[in-house]
């Protein structure tokens, strides 16, 4: 059975405030005011220019968490119904199996353009805080939205499971509405959907590619893991300590690559709860942990370790065959599909290289628009104290892509 309920715009769906979120959205109360109003003057009613980006006006203030301005929310802004439900796909087994998903209506709208959005690696899946609150806000500006749910990006699992959902669902959509849907994906399934989209089966059913986050190259990212360096197609090399987060998803997904098969069970507990982030699951798994596992498991956590970062090389080149098929890298210059891309500047779980590697590859007639933004960390809003013209930046691509929706 289908559960219905209607959200108003000004009810943003968002997680609690942090200070590293209230300070990207720190650009003057004044300055956001003047620049609505200067759009606003362009007349949105007969200006579809102006009138997409005050949607992305509105869309980037309510995954901020911050209030939309009045002359923006009055103009742009609808309210929501949101409905969970299931549809079925046939897995990659030829079994059928139920998507769970969600799907986010602009009222009054039954007809709105259409897009998808995939969450990134989560266990929330589309239950995750920020997922709901921008695919909110993307309906509250006149677009049908999505949300699958993967289960093997839910449980920490990149691989081809995924890529198949992605393209099923996309079919599916196009099946339900009658046309093609934008797709966006978040970190991991960004990367997953550029491969689905390259699928002469599946290339159909995408109207465009929004990949934010994403990987070009799984191989380069699992090497960034244990090296802090990513190269860059102009021959620099982008420098940055990883973050935690990255290798602890490798070592989740390969555990058997890199402990007993005795300590799989424990030393997965504890590593499930800390990618979790649940502090109190974490302690109470490892006490059940021996002492060996306990060192085995700090090893684990430790990714600058000499011994660790051996373990994942060793992990990488035991799964070499297997790392491309997930990878967008030497699929694009056919690809034959628009494609717009974001990346936080100081992402440090997946570099913001991968994003130049992707443009690199892409046909210029298939790459729309690429930002390299000191506003976002990986997914986050949370890059400090950006400037005016960062954030109209920001805005513009989200007008772009929003116009590439077809709602303005």
């Amino acid at each position: 059975m289908n559960a219905r309920q209607q959200i108003e715009p000004t009810d943003t769906i968002a997680p609690p405030q942090t200070p590293a979120r209230r300070a990207a959205a720190l650009v003057t109360r004044r300055t956001r005011i003047l620049a609505s109003l200067a759009l606003v003057a362009l007349g949105t009613a007969s200006d579809p220019f102006a009138r997409a980006h005050l949607q992305a006006l509105a869309v980037l203030d309510q995954v901020a968490g911050q209030p939309v301005p009045r002359p923006v929310s009055t103009l742009v802004t609808k309210p929501v119904q949101i409905e969970d439900l299931n549809f079925p796909i046939e897995g990659l087994s030829g079994q059928q199996q139920q998507i769970r998903a969600r799907l986010y209506l602009p009222a009054g709208n039954p007809n709105a353009p259409t897009l998808i959005v995939f969450h990134g690696v989560h266990y929330l899946g589309i239950d995750e805080p920020r997922l709901k609150s921008f695919a909110n806000a993307m309906a509250s500006c006149g677009v049908r939205v999505l949300t699958p749910e993967l289960p093997g990006i839910k449980d920490y699992q990149v691989n081809l499971d995924s890529v198949h959902a992605i393209g099923e669902s996309a079919k599916w959509f196009a099946a339900q509405s009658g046309i093609r849907p934008g797709v966006l994906g978040l970190s991991f399934s960004g990367g997953l959907a550029l491969v689905a989209a390259a699928d002469p089966h599946y290339h159909p059913y995408f109207k465009f590619v929004f990949a934010v986050g994403s990987q070009y190259a799984m191989e380069d990212v699992a090497h960034y893991y244990t090296t802090g360096r990513d190269p860059r197609p102009d021959g620099s090399v982008e420098v940055l300590p990883a973050h935690e987060y990255g290798p602890l998803v490798l070592e989740y997904e390969h555990l058997e690559d890199f402990v007993p098969a005795a300590d799989l069970s424990p030393i997965r507990a504890v590593l499930r709860a800390r990618l979790y982030e649940d502090k109190g699951a974490e302690a109470q798994a490892s006490r059940a942990l021996s002492q060996r596992q306990k060192l085995e498991t700090l090893e684990l956590i430790d990714a600058t370790l000499p011994s660790t970062r051996a373990k994942i090389d060793d992990m990488i080149a035991r799964h070499a065959d297997e790392l491309p098929a997930i990878s967008p890298r030497n699929r694009l210059r056919t690809l034959a599909t628009p494609v717009y891309l974001l990346h936080g500047e100081a992402d440090n779980i997946i570099p913001s290289a991968e994003t130049l590697w992707i443009a690199s590859e892409l046909p210029s007639s298939d790459l729309k628009a690429m930002l390299v933004s000191p506003i976002l960390s990986h997914i986050d809003i949370a890059g400090p104290n950006p400037t005016p013209l960062d954030q109209y930046r920001l805005i513009h691509l989200f007008a772009l892509v929003l116009r590439a929706t077809g709602t303005s």
